[in-house]
């Protein structure tokens, strides 16, 4: 064989040794006694600042407001109890250098959210009891400054200590081994593997587990927009060496944009079909495809709610189904007949690419919306039709249209449509979206998320590594933040799998 040479059978016979010595360390390290510790990193630390500045009545204190989601594990291998916590009234400090703590709560832990002690830039933690690999986490809401400022957490653990540590992994199984050893084994590891990975397959290091280099573009729903946009913010510090654009258009149109993409990049003639791959392209949509795209391969991501908006001069907080019918069959033209002020109505929709009208349609109406009728949202065009309705762009031109227009209704994504002035949500059949009453509730107007990729994208690509990320890795963090449910949760997967 071309490859058996002296130096290339020195190299194999290197990496074999530091694999051999690599298990030997490792074993050993089980047999040693290990210090008592702590390991904390953040998850998540985000500008949340226009949506919290809604929830709180237009506040301007916070307008720069973040969202820091940290994470505290017993990464040794001896348990802690409350009694191995040096000072006897608390037991973590969190420290934050220049932002103010609004809020914070702390999930899976054995001990009750009202057992922290919240001061201007710090929060301290009861003395919790850690198995090893037991974790909880802590969200806090935070003002003052962004999100680049400092987070610390100190401590005093009786023979041990609190340090920063990293997942390796997106389903963040707590590490087998400590700190110390994980590092020996890797190092001597990607040194020996990398030499004969160089001098036999003469081939790149790959790039670090989980991750990928490249650019991918990330297209689709606008309702799942600030989604996307904080995971790709978040896998980007993750993974270096990855660009992940966000460029959201409408469901229908990015599953377009990806089967042409797919098409151009497969070819269409004699052996430069397939040449190029799959297209490093993601298109999310609220709801399933159309019919007509057999190439396109889905994952079901998330369970979005979305609801229909009023503008405040309807003093209405509640429509029946077949109200809101005959509301766009334009059997209803002014807002008195159902009990409203007397106000012409007025549609404001989405354009033919958005998911958001495709889930609207399909869930609520049980048909297509009538024929615009209006370019300005504001006159008639077309003088026979019995209401106006024009159709915009945007989730938020459609909003901002509502609030602006007398008697005008219009719909969007759960989240977006909180605490905007000018106009207010409304029930369906007197119930109100809620992410928790998921799979109880009868409110019709809820949707799956699904992602797709042009056939299976390739295993190792950052069209995969990026798919995982959201689907099972921080993105589920950043979808429950945003008001989704993640399919990947065991509620998500029962719903989910419903359709």
């Amino acid at each position: 064989m071309d490859w058996v040479s002296p130096e290339n059978v020195i190299a194999v016979l290197t990496a074999l040794v530091g694999v051999v010595v690599t298990f030997a360390v490792l074993v050993i390290e089980r047999r040693i006694p290990r210090r008592k510790r702590i390991g904390y990193r953040v998850q998540l630390n985000t500008p949340v600042g226009d949506r919290v500045t809604r929830l709180f009545n237009g506040r301007s204190d916070m307008a720069d407001a973040t969202l820091v989601l940290l994470r505290i594990e017993n990464d040794g291998g001896v348990s802690i109890g409350r009694d191995d916590y040096n000072d006897d009234h608390h037991g973590l400090t969190i420290h934050f250098a220049h932002r103010k703590v609004e809020a914070a709560a702390a999930s899976e832990a054995s001990f009750a959210t009202e057992l922290m002690t919240l001061s201007e830039h710090e929060i301290v933690l009861p003395r919790t009891p850690l198995n090893p690999g037991e974790f909880f986490k802590v969200l806090v809401l935070l003002t003052g400054a962004g999100p680049d400022d400092g987070i610390t957490v100190t401590g005093s653990i009786r023979d041990g200590g609190v340090h920063v540590n990293h997942s390796a992994t997106f389903d963040e199984k707590p590490p087998l081994f400590s700190r110390a050893a994980r590092r020996i084994s890797i190092v001597l590891t990607v040194c020996v593997v990398a030499l004969a990975a160089i001098i036999v397959m003469r081939d790149d290091v790959p790039p670090p587990i989980g991750c990928a280099r490249g650019t991918l573009t990330v297209t689709g729903s606008t309702a799942f927009e600030p989604v996307l946009s904080d995971t790709a913010r978040q896998y980007e510090k993750d993974c270096e060496g990855a660009t992940v654009i966000v460029d959201a258009h409408g469901s229908t149109a990015g599953i377009r944009e990806l089967a042409e993409a797919g098409a151009e990049q497969a070819g269409t003639k004699g052996e430069e079909k397939g040449k190029g791959g799959p297209p490093a392209l993601i298109a999310l949509a609220d709801g399933p495809k159309p019919d007509g795209y057999p190439e396109l391969r889905d994952s079901r991501v998330a369970v979005s709610l979305f609801t229909l908006v009023l503008n405040d001069q309807v003093k209405l907080d509640n429509l029946t189904l077949e109200n809101i019918r005959a509301l766009y069959r334009g059997d209803i033209t002014n807002w008195r007949t159902l009990g409203g002020p007397d106000l012409p109505v007025r549609l404001i929709s989405r354009d033919a690419n958005s998911g958001t009208r495709e889930v609207f349609q399909r869930r609520v109406l049980g048909r297509n919306e009538p024929a615009n009728s209006s370019r300005n949202c504001a006159v008639k065009d077309d003088s026979e039709a019995p209401v106006i309705r024009c159709e915009l762009d945007s989730t938020q031109q459609v909003l901002s249209t509502v609030a602006a227009q007398p008697g005008a209704i219009g719909y969007t994504e759960l989240r977006t449509g909180i605490g905007l002035k000018g106009l207010h949500r409304i029930a369906i059949d007197g119930r109100v979206p809620h992410v928790d009453e998921l799979g109880t509730s009868t409110y019709p107007y809820r949707e799956i998320e699904y992602a797709y990729t042009y056939g299976l994208p390739r295993p190792g690509s950052l069209t995969a590594s990026f798919l995982t990320y959201l689907e099972r890795g921080t993105g589920q963090d950043v979808i429950s933040v945003h008001g989704h449910l993640p399919c990947a949760t065991p509620k998500g997967l029962r719903i989910c799998g419903e359709g």
